[in-house]
This record gives structure tokens, C-alpha cells and sequence, in this order.
């Protein structure tokens, strides 16, 4: 959705005041998230492309223009918009990137009413990407090595939000997607197995099984649950001899509903038991890392998981207390003394430390002219409005397993609060003593 009136209302109004009173010094504006969620120990950075294409291609329409003429707005913010182009600078962490509290993740260098209009969907973009890939690694940190697919599409809240959260479940670590779209506009492997009304639209079981298999011969999956469990089992393994010595390959079956840690269990006795022990065993149904994580633990012997509705939509946390706030103007530090809401000043730089094992040791915040050791984790990805640094999704994929196997044990666990409290640069600490 590339819509430019998708902002509020008070960036028009303070760009207007901006223009008309000469405002249009640089401004430095930085995103990040006050506080993590109850439940979470680490956070995903992800969004950043669509950020990025936001910014390169934003202008504006003569309709949407004759609008903002309708409600008010004077000539002088019609002419600057009928004319805008974002020529600023962005710095931000990489796609995949785990981050913790305050730490910024992107931050906006550009003339002063450029850096203010973009505000909201930037917020927008980073806010909901970074939310749901936070909660997909959740998942994929609980299901180990067994993949997981994403099948949320149809619950997600309107078709964006669907499509945006494949890709974000995918550099989340989840394997694939169902979501069709999303394979052919980010390149993420699409997959799918039948529907219980596909069943039911035949004469039997068996029938609508042979069709699938004989229409689709490579590598099928089968669901199996829509009316008894272990029969359709038994079913599959009679189908499997059978196609196999056509040189067709069941790939497995998949059950969608009841008792999944018993009914995998049988299933997969039956399997062994008529010689069938290449199927593989995948489950969905109301998934989310508590529940797959009682799974795993109890030996399931599932061998992938298809989740949906709980991490599209984030349900246990369906926000994030992010903001994005000016740090410079004009060259000189800005910051927030309200309660509880204070903000750190300067254009940032968020330094990662790893022990010789490779693991995080400490992140420092510090400022963009006094380099620290470590890893700085921002990096310039566009200048002067134009995008200099594109990735790929397999990259921030690698990028977030990485990042995963460097946090501690503790913060990979789930049930726990268990995260880190950024250390603050030196020069920060004595300028924030100074000036509290």
C-alpha cells in the first residue's frame, strides 16, 4: 500500500508551521522500543526494506493533494508537497537483528519538516514487522529443528497485514509460508497441504486422498483428521505401498485438531508398523510456542508445525511501546524530560559485544563520533534519499539464527523474564548527570 496520505493529521499541521516559520534545519529522529513486553526477552528488528521503499517513492498525488485542499491546508504546504522528495539519510540495523530496550533501530537524518512527515508510517511499518517477527522467533526457537510454516494469512487483520507477516514470520525463522502471495513478491517458498472441505466434497476418504495424490504426485501431504484419525492412518500406509511402487511418494499426513501429542503418537505407531517410517508427521491447529514447546517436551513425534492466528496477530502481545523521537536539531542534542518518557539524546550507535564463545556479552549505546568496541549495529542504508544497502530475505533469515544462537540460554527461554538492560556510553551517563 503505497497511499501518502497514510500519516496523521499533526504532521501536516507542524510541517505547516515548519514551512512558515523557516524551520528546515536537519533533524535527527530516532525509532525505538521504551520497554519489551512481559513475555519477551529479546526483540526482532524487521521492516526496514518497506521503510526504505516508502521513503525513495514517496510523493503526491493531484487527488490526494485536492484534498488536503478541501480541509484547510494553505498553498504554501500544497506547493512543498506537490513538490516533495525525501533527500535525507537512514541508519539502521539489519533486518533479523535481535535488539533490546531503548536500543534505536533506525534512525531518520533530513531536513526538519521531511523528518516529521514520515513519522507515522515509518512507526507503522517497523512497529508491526518487528512485532511479529519477534513472535515468530519465539516459535521457532520452541520447534528446534522441525519446520515451521506460516498458515496465518486468513486471521491476519486485512490482506497487508497478512502479507507483511509472512515475510516478518519468515526472517523470523519459520520455513516457509502458505500466504501465495508472499512467495512471489518476496521469494519466500510457498506450501500447503487440502482442506476438510476438499474431503468432504468427495465420496470418501480414500477417493479424495487418490485424487490429491494422482493430481498432485509429488510429495503430498494428507490430512487426515476430518473424521477418524487412526483409520485415515491406516488408509495413508495402504496408499503409500501402493503409489510408491508407481514411483509416487507420500510424503506425510497432517492433523489439524484434538489431543495432537496422543494422536501423533498413534499415528506414528502406525506408520512404523506398516512400514511407512520416511512419513512424516505434521501438525496444526491454535499453535503458538507455549503449546509447541508442550509438544517437543513431551517427545510428540511431530516433524513440523503449521501456525497461524497467535503469531500473525501477535496475541499475547499485540503492541509494542515504540516511539520515534527527534535526538538533533540543528546540530545541537534534543531530548524528553517527561515521566517516564525520557528519551536519550544525540545520533546513536549501538555497539554489540560477544565473549570469545561468540555469545552477547554487553551492547553499549553510545554516540555516532566516539567509536567503542564492538560491533556497531546500525549502518548507513540510504543517503540522500537513495537506497544504497539492499539484502536479501534468506540473509535476514541466516541473520536472526545467528543472532539467536549468540543470546544466553536464559533469554531463549520462554517462560521466564530473563533480558538485557543496555549499558549507556560514558559521555551519555555525564551528559544526561549533567542535565537531569
Amino acid at each position: 500500500m503505497t497511499c501518502s496520505l497514510l500519516l496523521d493529521y499533526y504532521q501536516l499541521s507542524m510541517v505547516e508551521v515548519y514551512l512558515k516559520r523557516g524551520l528546515n534545519s536537519r533533524a535527527s529522529f530516532e525509532f525505538f522500543v521504551r520497554r519489551l513486553p512481559e513475555k519477551r526477552n529479546f526483540l526482532i528488528a524487521a521492516g526496514l526494506e518497506q521503510v526504505l521503499d516508502y521513503l525513495e517513492g514517496l510523493s503526491f498525488s493531484k487527488e490526494e493533494l485536492e484534498f488536503l485542499e478541501e480541509q484547510g491546508f494553505s498553498g504554501e504546504l500544497l506547493d512543498y508537497l506537490s513538490n516533495f522528495s525525501f533527500s535525507g539519510d537512514v541508519w539502521a540495523m539489519a533486518e533479523g537483528t535481535p535488539f533490546f530496550a531503548n536500543e534505536p533501530i533506525l534512525r531518520v537524518e533530513a531536513p526538519l519538516p521531511q523528518a516529521q512527515l514520515v513519522e507515522t508510517r515509518i512507526i507503522n511499518i517497523l512497529h508491526f514487522q518487528t512485532l511479529i517477527a519477534s513472535k515468530a522467533a519465539r516459535v521457532a526457537i520452541a520447534a528446534g529443528d522441525r519446520p515451521v510454516i506460516d498458515f496465518g494469512l486468513r486471521r491476519s487483520h486485512e490482506a497487508h497485514a497478512g502479507l507483511y507477516a509472512a515475510r516478518a514470520c519468515y526472517i523470523g525463522g519459520f520455513s516457509s509460508t502458505a500466504t501465495v502471495e508472499a512467495g512471489r513478491l518476496f521469494g519466500i517458498p510457498v506450501t500447503g497441504t487440502m482442506a476438510h472441505s476438499y474431503i468432504l466434497a468427495h465420496e470418501s476418504e480414500e477417493q479424495a486422498f487418490r485424487n490429491f495424490i494422482e493430481v498432485h504426485p509429488k510429495g503430498p501431504i494428507l490430512l487426515i483428521d476430518t473424521f477418524d484419525v487412526e483409520k485415515a492412518a491406516r488408509l495413508v500406509t495402504k496408499l503409500f505401498h501402493e503409489y510408491a511402487s508407481k514411483g509416487i511418494n507420500i510424503r506425510g499426513v497432517r492433523i489439524d485438531s484434538g489431543d495432537l501429542l496422543a494422536l501423533s503418537k498413534d499415528v506414528r505407531a502406525i506408520l512404523d508398523e506398516k512400514g511407512c517410517k520416511e512419513m512424516k508427521i505434521f501438525v496444526s491447529g491454535g499453535l503458538d510456542e507455549t503449546r509447541i514447546e508442550e509438544l517437543v517436551g513431551a517427545g510428540a513425534p511431530i516433524d513440523g508445525f503449521g501456525v497461524g492466528t497467535l503469531v500473525d496477530t501477535s496475541a499475547d502481545a499485540p503492541f509494542l511501546d515504540c516511539a520515534y523521537k527527534m535526538v538533533e536539531y540543528n546540530g545541537f542534542p534534543r531530548m524528553k524530560f517527561s515521566k517516564g518518557k525520557v528519551t536519550l539524546p544525540f545520533r546513536k550507535q549501538v555497539f554489540r559485544n560477544l565473549d570469545e564463545k561468540g555469545c552477547l556479552k554487553e551492547d553499549v549505546i553510545g554516540v555516532m563520533e566516539k567509536e567503542l568496541p564492538g560491533i556497531p549495529l546500525l549502518v548507513k542504508v540510504m543517503e540522500d534519499g537513495r537506497i544504497i544497502r539492499r539484502e536479501t530475505l534468506t540473509n535476514m533469515r541466516n541473520r536472526l539464527l545467528e543472532g539467536l544462537a549468540s543470546l544466553p540460554t536464559d533469554f531463549k527461554r520462554l517462560d521466564s523474564k530473563a533480558t538485557h538492560q543496555p549499558m549507556l556510553a560514558e559521555f551519555l551517563n555525564a551528559f544526561l548527570s549533567k542535565n537531569s
